[in-house]
């Protein structure tokens, strides 16, 4: 099915959403979530969080390119404008450090291989989308 038909008719959804609920942080992820989908990415899940506890990844995808797969965890960050800062300023070591526990459980449960995965980050300021690429490292050390 072809996205830009449907576009107009989405976004009219999303207004009237947002408008009665006013929650900035769900329509970031609407976007983003549309944003990987036109770029070829595959979701595996939304608003991912392990079943201990311990953090919550916004979007999981499969980015599937000539290189190979890679299991891609996306943190979306929104603002209504970029006036003050940059969205993506607020990840945080604290965000990921929690970013990387719900990462490697969600490895762990999936069988999937620890070496094809990437964290990549969505910023979205003013209505536009910005994809930050290995916005910051696996780095298994850490734990």
């Amino acid at each position: 099915m072809n996205l830009n038909l449907l576009s107009p008719l989405y976004r009219l959804a999303d207004r009237v959403r947002y408008f009665k609920e006013r929650n900035l942080g769900r329509r970031g992820e609407d976007l983003a979530h549309r944003y990987l989908r036109k770029h070829g990415f595959t979701i595996a899940a939304r608003n991912w969080r392990p079943p201990q506890g311990g953090g919550e990844i916004d979007l999981v995808a499969w980015d599937k390119t000539a290189e190979g797969d890679s299991l891609v965890f996306v943190e979306v960050k929104t603002r209504a404008s970029g006036q003050w800062s940059a969205p993506e300023r607020g990840i945080n070591a604290e965000k990921m450090l929690a970013l990387r526990r719900a990462a490697r459980d969600y490895v762990r449960r999936s069988g999937a291989d620890p070496a094809l995965v990437r964290f990549d980050a969505i910023s979205i300021s003013g209505g536009r989308v910005e994809h930050l690429r290995d916005a910051f490292a696996w780095n298994l050390s850490v734990y």
